[in-house]
């Protein structure tokens, strides 16, 4: 069966090293935190962000925000003090970066188990190499908990050659790919970062591509793009008003009706389950929402 997919719209990185960054993101309208110890935090702070992460975790109520720690790599000096340091720790999952095989996944899951993790704490899958991307589905069948699957352009950009700023296009195939194992996974998939914070049109022109893509949600990394990613990667009123009208149709229906037209457009039982899908998102949206009030 299918996991349940959460509302993941928006999902801030957050450097492990900066408090100031750590106090905001408690009081933005994000579904998940990404508190990184990798690619944001310089090699000589790495230490010191470690230990800030644990305070953090150990003092701090997020709220509904879902809390996810990004470890270093196995294969640097960081890794391995990064996993025992959080494994006890009140988190969603642990993100784990450079990912191109079980055996990597393995060393992670007893590296947690040193640290006293539960080993139903899920892993979060960074899809940004070649190799990584190749085996995603060997991945996702190695029976560890994935939860997640979370897109990193830059990295796989820089590895595919692909000139900087062109990623999207570039990797488009490479994209439309990892939705396709997402979906056969079920499992959710958040699309990459859009690292241009002057020009608000790219970002929404990037969600826009990566909704109609497929994708659950963005990883962001400002809080300016919060709001556009929530919208898009949202529930619109138009579409509440669509599925409230699907579903009513399809329930008022006799109970041998395999299809059915609705305002000119056929209706079958696919769409009646999605119309209840976007209902059911919608109603956990609102929850969330409430719970900020």
């Amino acid at each position: 069966m299918p996991k349940e997919i959460l509302p993941r719209r928006s999902v801030l990185y957050v450097p492990g090293s900066n408090a100031r960054a750590i106090d905001k993101a408690q009081t933005l309208p994000v579904d998940a935190i990404i508190l990184d110890l990798e690619d944001a935090v310089a090699p000589e702070q790495k230490p010191a962000a470690r230990q800030q992460v644990e305070a953090v975790l150990e003092s701090i109520d997020f709220g509904h925000r879902e809390l996810i720690v990004r470890v270093n790599a196995l294969d640097t000096p960081w890794g391995k003090g990064d996993l025992a340091a959080v494994a006890s720790l009140p988190i969603t999952a642990v993100l784990i970066p450079k990912l191109e095989s079980a055996r990597q996944l393995e060393g992670a899951r007893g590296a947690l188990h040193m640290g006293g993790a539960p080993d139903n704490l899920p892993f979060w899958v960074m899809a940004e190499t070649p190799k990584g991307i190749l085996n995603l589905e060997t991945l996702l069948d190695s029976g560890q908990p994935i939860d997640a699957i979370v897109m990193g352009l830059a990295d796989l950009g820089k590895t595919m050659r692909i000139p900087r700023g062109s990623e999207r296009r570039g990797l488009r195939a490479t994209l439309e790919h990892c939705v396709l194992v997402a979906r056969a996974y079920g499992v959710t998939i958040l699309d990459g970062v859009e690292t241009n914070l002057t020009d608000d049109d790219v970002f929404e022109e990037a969600c826009l591509e990566g909704k109609e893509m497929g994708f659950d949600g963005k990883t962001i990394i400002h809080p300016k793009q919060v709001a556009t990613a929530n919208r898009i990667f949202g529930v619109s009123p138009d579409q509440i008003v669509s599925a409230v009208k699907i579903v009513e149709a399809w329930q008022g229906a006799p109970e041998d009706t395999g299809v059915m037209m609705l305002d000119g457009d056929m209706i079958e039982a696919l769409h009646y389950e999605q119309a209840l899908k976007t209902l059911a998102d919608n109603r956990k949206i609102r929850q969330r929402r409430d719970d900020e009030e």
